[in-house]
Order: structure tokens, then C-alpha cells, then sequence
């Protein structure tokens, strides 16, 4: 088997026990940062970047890495800091997710944690809506915080994607007054991109903020329903979350009597071989990579028709 296979199975095998691996890392002072090992390609120390004329005030400039122009985005400055000074230490964690490829210039790499996904907590309910955490931790009896990198490329880019004409089209048949799809998801800008793709083509959505919270609901919902699959045929989550992740999440629905018939669709910023055998692994109907509004809707929306046509048999 090769180094790199080896690491895929090490990494399926860790995140099928809901941890998470995690590099810790700091901007200008003190203070700890995470991000999830699975998004991240490198880390180098700060090479020599071009100038990236008309370009987002936080984007550094752009490093060409093996072949590759890559944006740097100072992550200190896009969360409202005063940026990395020019003149001091720095890093790049090379990061791929939501389909890009981008470097976060960081003031300083520390080391890479193993945690359970039991022991992350949600941001403080107090915090507002600024914040860039989807999670914080305690490390070495210091707080570190979990960064919603979501937030950060969303107000990076600028983009808001929207639900094509055609998608729109698409499905008209399904009854959609009297079904409502669970969208799971740890980041409120993700969550709110898929509340919005959603209601664009007119299906209503509860929302959960990470596994434990949506199993949570869904029992709740067997109280007051005989055919829970009727009103709830699709759960969409994403898969790395506190408390619980979408794996989990996936194995614990498939595993109750009452809710196994239910579709899971995983929807996350990781992707690769690595996902393609934790899907099978866990028994998730469907795996599709943030973000793109059409696909969303295409994949939920198919997934409605199997579970209220009572299809149940996967592809293989």
C-alpha cells in the first residue's frame, strides 16, 4: 500500500470515531487558532508574493506554489485585525476547500492535536453574529478557537451563488408544502447558503448547528410522527462539526429503526478519496463538495423523490 493510501485509511479510520485532528496555529498575539488537518495541503514559511492588482484588501498577494497561483488572504486582517506586519515571522497554510485553493498568511505554526469531537464546544451563545469561530477547544487548559473559514473566503470572494433557471425547473412535481429537509451545519454562513438554495426552489429546511443537536430533533420528531420519512426524507449535513460529526451523525441515523430509511447527504468543503470511503463506510446515500447551489439542490431534491417513492436500495 503507498505512504499516501496509508494516510487516507489512517485518516477514514480516525474521523469514523468522530475526532479531529486539528493544527493549531497563532495571527499577531498570543491567542490560539485551529483548522481541521484535512484542509490543509502545506504549511511553508512566507515565500516572496506578486501583487494582485484590484484584488480584496485582504488578499496579501499570490504565491505561485509547484505550477499554481495561489491568493494569500492575511487572516489576521480579513477577521479585522490589523494584519501580519511585513517585518515579522509568518507562515502560509496552504488550504483547499469549497472547490479553491487559497494560503492563510499566519503569524505562527504550532503543532497538529487529536481530539474528540465530543470535546469541542460551540462558540458562546452571547458572541453575536461577528465572529469568525465555528468552535472553540481547550488545549493545554488554553482556549483555541476554530475558525470559520467559510465565513472568511465568503467575505473574501464576495460571492453570493444562486439557484440557476434551469434547477429551478427541474423536480416541479414534488409536493413540496408538506416536507421539511435538515440541513446540519457548524458554520452560519454555510448554513444560510443552503437555507437560501433551498427556498430558492421552494423547500422548506430546519436547521442544526452540529449532529448531536439535529439526532436531537429528529427523535423529537418520531414523538408526534408515525411516518417520520414522509415529513423529514432527507437530512443534509455537513461533516466536521462539535459535539458530533456528520459521520457519526450518518451511522447513528442509519443505525435506528426509525430513521434509517431517511437519505443522508453529505455536503462539505473536504473532499477527495477520502470522503468517497467514509460515505460508503457509514452508509451516506450521496456525497457532494460545497459550494455550488445547483448541484445542492439537484442532489436533495433527486434524493426527496427515491425516499417518497420508497426506493430505498442504493447504488452501488
Amino acid at each position: 500500500m503507498s505512504e499516501f493510501m496509508k494516510s487516507v485509511d489512517a485518516r477514514t479510520n480516525l474521523a469514523g470515531r468522530n475526532r479531529l485532528e486539528m493544527l493549531m496555529f497563532r495571527l499577531r498575539g498570543q491567542q490560539r487558532f485551529g483548522i481541521n488537518v484535512f484542509k490543509v495541503r502545506e504549511v511553508i514559511p512566507t515565500v516572496a508574493l506578486a501583487e494582485m492588482p484590484g484584488a480584496s484588501k485582504q488578499i496579501k498577494g499570490v504565491a505561485h506554489l509547484r505550477g499554481e497561483s495561489v491568493p494569500v488572504i492575511d487572516l489576521d486582517y480579513a477577521m479585522g485585525g490589523a494584519g501580519i506586519p511585513d517585518d515579522a515571522p509568518s507562515f502560509i497554510i496552504v488550504s483547499e476547500y469549497n472547490r479553491h485553493v487559497q494560503g492563510f498568511l499566519v503569524g505562527g505554526v504550532e503543532r497538529i492535536v487529536n481530539l474528540n469531537w465530543e470535546e469541542v464546544m460551540s462558540p458562546p451563545s452571547g458572541a453575536g453574529r461577528g465572529h469568525y469561530l465555528t468552535a472553540v477547544v481547550k488545549v493545554d487548559d488554553q482556549l483555541v478557537q476554530i475558525i470559520d473559514v467559510e465565513k472568511v473566503f465568503s467575505e473574501v470572494s464576495g460571492e453570493e451563488a444562486h439557484v440557476s433557471d434551469e434547477a429551478r425547473a427541474r423536480h416541479s412535481e414534488i409536493d413540496k408544502d408538506s416536507i421539511v429537509v435538515l440541513a446540519v451545519d457548524d458554520s452560519m454562513v454555510a448554513r444560510k447558503q443552503v437555507e437560501r438554495a433551498l427556498k430558492e426552489v421552494g423547500l422548506k429546511c430546519h436547521l442544526a448547528n452540529d449532529g448531536k443537536q439535529a439526532l436531537e430533533w429528529l427523535e423529537q420528531q418520531l414523538e408526534n410522527n408515525d411516518d417520520l420519512v414522509q415529513k423529514v426524507p432527507v437530512v443534509l449535513s455537513d461533516i466536521e462539526m462539535p459535539k458530533m460529526d456528520g459521520y457519526t451523525l450518518t451511522a447513528e441515523i442509519k443505525a435506528h429503526p426509525q430513521l434509517k430509511d431517511l437519505a443522508v447527504v453529505l455536503h462539505s468543503s473536504l473532499s477527495g478519496v477520502f470522503n468517497e470511503a467514509m460515505v460508503k463506510k457509514v452508509g451516506a446515500d450521496r456525497f457532494i463538495a460545497k459550494f455550488h447551489p445547483d448541484e445542492l439542490v439537484e442532489a436533495i431534491q433527486s434524493e426527496v423523490e427515491r425516499v417518497l417513492d420508497g426506493v430505498v436500495v442504493r447504488d452501488e
